[in-house]
């Protein structure tokens, strides 16, 4: 098998990144303009391949959809304008896709069939099936609804009270959408806050959404409207080049309008906490969603405790902070993590395989990780995982390498970030 090299002799990082737009509110911006009525204007959408899965979905069932580049249109005729598609979805790699329209379509009055890639089938979906089953969602997949492919017979809902057992976004996504369509009304409560685009972009749609005391609660009543949407630059994506400029001797990185929604910057939190020097500037609010820009500067890194709220907050970021944890002094442990194992891949095993390969101090664990540093990375062959964060984190890692790091692909960073070598390339110095 070929594999990619990646060989950085003596790098520094200077200069500004414009980092792609954010994928959780690309998602929802189509399916939200998609159920809307009126024209819904996009700008700055993730041009990636989990984003257009959402957007063939829509188109599949009537929505006419223009798209330019980071620009889209989405022409809206509301829930009630949605038609049986043709055939079934093929939602790729996305998760996120699958899960938040499993929750669509449980309460449109057709049938319609789900499958997706190799790595897609082997994600849990009961923990949304459940929810949607006690609604009155009649799903059908394998080992019960478990895995894809599965088969949604849409119908009548009726609103529920559900406390989410997992600290997923996704999830309690699934479960709003469902009750925007289900009789009565139906509450969402979650234990330790996760993102909650969902809920911000709903009510500026005009979705009879409130957060009560009793938690998060969301009728049929509400007439969805179309309104434009800026998609922040996503934090996940900038967390590669946060790490980088932290890491990588005499580097100074600026990443523009980055989304700071609060739900999201754990890893701001940590970094800063690991005695990072970061500055936020610039800051506004657009649509609900707070945005600014980030500048970090190399210094020396202590290691840290991540654990118990700031998780859900951080989840997609701690490959890339297991990375700039082996290059600080000290032990960082990271734990109540469990919610790696069902990402696009176990991240907890690919994160320590592949860092254990390049010579990092690193033992995985039941819910996390150790990590002890600092470590002078040696170098070596990875495999990516076919998981876009985990390619990623492998890149960032041949910066602070003293040999080169070979990886067996590199197409799956396209999936959140189609520019990242682009990108990393204008601000090699």
């Amino acid at each position: 098998m070929s594999h990619f090299q990646f060989e950085y002799t003596s790098p520094r990082l200077e200069g500004e990144v414009i980092v792609p737009g954010d994928k959780s509110i690309s998602h929802r911006s189509i399916i939200f303009g998609s159920i809307s009525h009126g024209i819904t204007k996009i700008s700055n959408f993730l041009d990636g391949e989990d984003c257009h899965r959402t957007i063939d979905a829509f188109r599949e069932m009537g929505v006419q959809i223009e798209k330019e580049g980071s620009s889209v249109l989405v022409h809206g005729n509301g829930l009630e304008g949605l038609k049986k598609p043709a055939g079934a979805f093929d939602f790729g790699n996305s998760g996120t896709t699958t899960r938040l329209m499993l929750g669509l379509l449980s309460g449109l009055p057709f049938e319609t069939k789900i499958f997706g890639d190799a790595s897609l089938t082997k994600r849990p979906m009961d923990r949304v099936v459940t929810p949607l089953r006690e609604m009155g969602a009649a799903i059908h997949g394998q080992e019960d609804g478990k895995y894809l492919p599965i088969t949604v017979h849409g119908g009548a809902l009726k609103g529920i009270t559900y406390r989410l057992p997992v600290k997923s976004a996704q999830v309690k996504s699934a479960v709003l959408l469902a009750g925007l369509v289900a009789e009565g009304k139906t509450v969402v409560q979650e234990d330790t806050e996760t993102r909650n685009h969902t809920e911000v972009m709903l009510q500026a749609f005009g979705a009879d959404l409130k957060q009560k005391e009793e938690g998060i609660v969301v009728t049929n009543k509400g007439k969805l409207t179309a309104c434009d949407v800026e998609v922040p630059g996503d934090i996940s994506s900038a967390a590669f080049f946060l790490a980088a400029g932290a890491i990588v001797p005499g580097s100074t990185v600026t990443l523009k309008n980055v989304g700071l929604n609060a739900s999201r910057t754990g890893i701001l939190d940590v970094v800063k906490q690991m005695g990072a020097a970061i500055t936020v500037s610039n800051e506004r609010t657009t649509g609900g969603e707070k945005i600014g820009d980030l500048t970090i500067k190399y210094t020396a890194l202590k290691g840290t405790t991540v654990e118990g709220e700031v998780i859900p907050r951080l989840i997609d970021e701690i490959p890339i902070l297991a990375l700039l944890a082996t290059q600080a002094e000290g032990k960082t442990v990271i734990k109540d993590a469990e919610e790696l194992k069902v990402k696009e891949t176990d991240r907890i095993e690919a994160v320590c395989q592949n860092l254990t390969t390049l010579g990092a101090n690193i033992t995985p664990t039941e819910d996390g990780m150790i990590i002890e540093g600092p470590t002078r990375l040696t170098g070596g062959t990875i495999s990516s995982y076919m998981d876009h964060r985990i390619a990623m984190m492998g890149v960032i890692a041949a910066l602070v390498s003293e040999s080169p790091v070979k990886m067996d692909e590199k197409d799956s960073i396209n999936i959140s970030y189609p520019t990242f070598f682009d990108d990393l390339e204008a601000i090699l110095q």
